[in-house]
C-alpha cells in the first residue's frame, strides 16, 4: 500500500467522521460507553461476589445430600422431600395467614395515616409524620425484645393494662392464638410507618386540578378518596403490597426473639424453619432447597399481585 492511498484511507475516515457514518457512530459510543463501564465494574463485581456467586452456590448445594462429610448427588429429592415434610406447609401456612391478616390491615392503616397526615388543616403534620415513621428505624432485634418485655405473662406491661379495666392476664407468647396475635401486632407496628411514607410521597404527586375537579363536581370526602385518591395511588398501593408481602414470607427476627416460632410452631416461618434446618441441623442442602422454594413462591406470589393490582388499559 503506497503513502497515498493511506493518506486517502486516512482522509475518507474522517470524512466519515464529519459526515456522521454508521461506523463513526459505533466508534464514537464505544469511547463514551468505556468510563461508564470501568465505573460499573466495581458494583458489578460486588453483585457477583456477593450474590450471584451465592445463589449458584446454594442452588447446587440443593441437589446433594450431605452425610458423615460426604456429599451425595441426589436431584430433586430433596425438593420432594419438602411436600412430605408437616413443618414445611405448617410454616407456609403460618406466613400466608399473617401475609393475608396483617399485609391488609398495616396497607390500610398506613393509607388512613398518609391521608390524614396530607391534610392542610392538621397542625404539626411534620411532627406527627415524625412520630409515625420512627419505629421503622428501630433495628429488628431491638424492638422484638422490647415487645417480648411487653408481652411478658407475669407483669408484662400489656397485661398491667388490662388489669386496670379488670381483664385477666393473657398469656401473649405461649398461647398458640395470642403468639399469632403478638407477632402480627409488632410487625404491623413496625412496619406502618414506612409504607405510610411512601404512600404519602404518592399523595403528594396528585395534581391539585383532581381534588378541585372533584369539588366543583360536588364530590364528597369519601367519594374523592375512593375515585381520585385510590386510582391515583395504584402504583403505590402496588408497591407497598408487593414490598409487605416479600417481607411476610422473609419474616425471622420477630418470631426467632418473640416466640422461638412456638407455641407447637403456630408462629414458625419458612426462614426460621430454613434457619433450624441450616444451622442446628446442619442439613445444608435441604435448607438450600427450601430457600429456592421460598424464592420461586415470592415471585409467583408478587406476579399474582401484579397482574390483580395492575392498572386497566
Amino acid at each position: 500500500m503506497t503513502v497515498a492511498t493511506v493518506r486517502r484511507s486516512d482522509e475518507g475516515s474522517r470524512d466519515d467522521d464529519r459526515r456522521g457514518s454508521p461506523r463513526s457512530g459505533r466508534r464514537l459510543a464505544a469511547r463514551m460507553h468505556r468510563p461508564g463501564m470501568w465505573f460499573a465494574l466495581p458494583a458489578a463485581t460486588l453483585l457477583a461476589l456477593f450474590f450471584a456467586y451465592p445463589l449458584a452456590v446454594s442452588l447446587l448445594q440443593s441437589l446433594f445430600r450431605t452425610s458423615g462429610g460426604v456429599s451425595t448427588f441426589v436431584g430433586f429429592d430433596q425438593y420432594t422431600r419438602m411436600l412430605r415434610d408437616p413443618l414445611v406447609l405448617k410454616s407456609l401456612g403460618n406466613a400466608l395467614l399473617i401475609l393475608v391478616v396483617q399485609v391488609p390491615i398495616m396497607i390500610a392503616l398506613a393509607v388512613g395515616l398518609a391521608y390524614l397526615l396530607n391534610q392542610a388543616w392538621l397542625r404539626f403534620r411534620a411532627g406527627f409524620r415524625l412520630l409515625t415513621f420512627l419505629p421503622s428505624i428501630t433495628t429488628l432485634v431491638a424492638y422484638s425484645v422490647v415487645f417480648r418485655v411487653i408481652m411478658t405473662t407475669d407483669g408484662g406491661m400489656l397485661n398491667q393494662l388490662l388489669a386496670l379495666f379488670g381483664a385477666g392476664p393473657i398469656d401473649w407468647l405461649n398461647n398458640e392464638w395470642w403468639a399469632r396475635v403478638a407477632v402480627i401486632a409488632s410487625i404491623t407496628w413496625r412496619w406502618t410507618g414506612y409504607n405510610m411514607v411512601i404512600i404519602l410521597a404518592g399523595l403528594q404527586s396528585i395534581p391539585p386540578e383532581l381534588y378541585e375537579a372533584a369539588r366543583i363536581d360536588g364530590a364528597g370526602r369519601w367519594q374523592t378518596f375512593r375515585h381520585i385518591v385510590v386510582p391515583q395511588l395504584r402504583p403505590v398501593l402496588i408497591f407497598t403490597s408487593v414490598t409487605s408481602t416479600i417481607g411476610a414470607l422473609q419474616l425471622f427476627d420477630e418470631n426467632f426473639i418473640l416466640t422461638g416460632g412456638g407455641p407447637n410452631n403456630a408462629t414458625l416461618t419458612p426462614v426460621l424453619y430454613l434457619y433450624k434446618v441450616g444451622f442446628q441441623q446442619f442439613d445444608f442442602g435441604y435448607a438450600s432447597a427450601i430457600a429456592w422454594m421460598l424464592v420461586i413462591l415470592t415471585g409467583i406470589i408478587a406476579l399474582i399481585q401484579f397482574r390483580i393490582m395492575r392498572e386497566k388499559p
